[in-house]
């Protein structure tokens, strides 16, 4: 008799997870750029750690970028939600990259040398997704043990904004048969 293997995680679409990505950072951005300086950095990461810590462990895995795309973050080896402590230590890896993305992006291509070196750990960590077929797990999954998966909870943003615009060209079109008419 063989011996079932357990069914291998959903696979979540990259660009979902760059949505995702983007959707939590733009939001701690927002509200880290009140401060300035080394309170920036503090308020930057306490941000991040609380939507991406304190939130995916009082939401079921989701944080409001991964819940808005129909995303949460798994255990690979339990299948089940991390811990605060494994969910501290990928945020932890991701939230470092983000914050020297932000304050590469905050000097606006001014210094273009300074902009491409702090994005780059953010790129670095984020491309290794690229090119893990089996999970497609970033630096920070990988060292956390975690993976993003699709999940059936959540606000399917993009296939909205999708449908949206499928809608608009839709009704543009008629508008535009109409006139010649």
């Amino acid at each position: 008799m063989s011996r079932l293997e357990p069914s291998p995680f959903p696979k979540a679409p990259l660009e979902r997870r760059a949505y995702a990505f983007l959707l939590d950072f733009t939001a701690v951005w927002i509200f880290s750029s009140l401060a300035t300086g080394f309170v920036q950095a503090i308020v930057f990461l306490a941000l991040w750690w609380g939507l991406r810590v304190v939130a995916v462990q009082a939401n079921q895995g989701q944080s409001l970028g991964t819940w808005a795309f129909d995303l949460k973050v798994a255990d690979l080896k339990l299948r089940r939600l991390p811990t605060v402590l494994t969910l501290s230590k990928r945020e932890g890896i991701l939230g470092i990259a983000a914050y020297l993305a932000m304050v590469g992006l905050n000097i606006n291509f001014l210094n273009a040398i300074s902009t491409l070196l702090l994005v780059a750990p953010l790129a670095a960590d984020c491309g290794l997704a690229l090119g893990d077929e089996t999970f497609q797990q970033a630096l920070h999954d990988r060292v956390a043990g975690t993976v993003v998966i699709r999940a059936k909870r959540g606000f399917s943003l993009d296939l909205r904004l999708k449908r949206l615009i499928y809608e608009l060209r839709k009704q543009w079109r008629l508008r535009q048969e109409n006139r010649r008419r």
